[in-house]
């Protein structure tokens, strides 16, 4: 099947873990913990200067973790996500530029939205599975209840205050495929190296996603 702009990353985990890396050779070592605790996705964002790097250094070392760039807010990084080996990208927004250019680079892509409008505005682009952003600020759980009766054919992945505490509680609902956070990969974790740690958090997560 051809790959596009709409087209569900295929990763398999429902838990997405958002990742900001200061240092990209701790890239390949947290991708190898990941898989080890049972996540199989990345969204490495470009909030560092090293984000391009890492993407790079996961894609040729670690080709079975479904590698994600997040925070993509401008067209002119579509291209160089995908150049670093991306297979799909995330963002907080969505822009008629950012569609266009996804779309030329047949770039799977998870648009963010937090209002019914921009909701409706991405589903009319073509998108169903969308990026609910942020989400603690946007109404969390009672947000994503009240967006699923109207609007019952799109599917969220809520980013921004999820945690241990509410995953499994938003899990449950019918309209999100998966819920992302950055508690997975703490920063001191990234700067100590700590691998066992963060193999254990994903352990732990994918116990309460599989619970649901």
């Amino acid at each position: 099947m051809t790959t596009t702009c709409f087209s569900r990353p295929a990763f398999k985990s429902r838990v997405v873990p958002v990742i900001v890396l200061k240092d990209a050779a701790h890239a390949v070592p947290l991708a190898h913990a990941l898989l080890e605790g049972g996540i199989d996705v990345m969204e490495i964002t470009l909030r560092s200067g090293v984000a391009l790097q890492a993407i790079e250094a996961v894609a040729r070392a670690v080709p079975q973790m479904h590698l994600g760039a997040g925070t993509v807010t401008r067209a002119a990084e579509v291209p160089q996500v995908v150049s670093a080996g991306a297979a799909f990208a995330l963002s907080p927004g969505c822009t008629a530029a950012l569609v266009e250019a996804v779309r030329k680079a047949n770039l799977p892509f998870v648009p963010g939205v937090m209002t019914p409008s921009e909701v409706m505005q991405a589903r009319d682009h073509g998108f169903t599975l969308m990026k609910l952003f942020p989400a603690a600020q946007a109404g969390g759980i009672a947000m994503l209840k009240a967006l699923g009766a109207p609007l019952p054919d799109v599917r969220f992945c809520p980013t921004g205050g999820v945690s241990t505490e509410n995953l499994r509680a938003m899990l449950t609902l019918p309209n999100v495929a998966m819920a992302g956070g950055s508690w997975l990969t703490p920063s001191d974790a990234l700067r100590d190296g700590d691998w066992k740690r963060i193999t254990q958090l994903a352990r732990e997560a994918t116990a309460l996603a599989a619970g649901v």
